[in-house]
């Protein structure tokens, strides 16, 4: 019986670092344009842009804009129960700047994609939905 080795030269390697390379900066310029998304999101609604990149204060402020109270976010820190109020508040956001429940449904399922279309688009905040 005959076997055959198979001669690895390194380019496979080099490959797969190239490919993990461009996944990683694709993941980070996704980041990046969601951050400057809720950046300008917050702006339009009258809040500080940099609010955006503090963890837990970004949901407050985003509880403010949407109308609900700010002790919601101690609600967003329950695993589970979190899902429910968080769609609640993406509906009341996408309220709050006038769209309807279709780009609500897509905050939702693709925010990544809709909350630059908000920030960036020109949709207008119009006051807390909710309030």
């Amino acid at each position: 019986m005959l076997t055959t080795l198979a001669q690895n030269n390194g380019a496979g390697g080099a490959v797969g670092i190239i490919g993990m390379l461009f996944v990683l900066l694709l993941y980070l310029a996704i980041i990046v344009l969601v951050i400057a998304g809720f950046w300008k999101m917050f702006v339009k609604a009258g809040q500080p842009g940099w609010a955006a990149i503090i963890p837990i204060y970004n949901s407050y402020i985003m509880c403010k804009i949407a109308g609900r109270p700010g002790w919601w976010v101690i609600l967003l820190l329950i695993p589970y129960l979190n899902l429910i109020f968080w769609i609640i508040i993406l509906l009341d956001l996408a309220k709050s700047f006038g769209k309807g429940i279709g780009f609500a449904v897509g905050m939702i399922l693709l925010s990544f994609i809709f909350i630059p279309i908000l920030g960036f688009g020109d949709a207008e905040y119009q006051g807390p939905a909710a309030a």
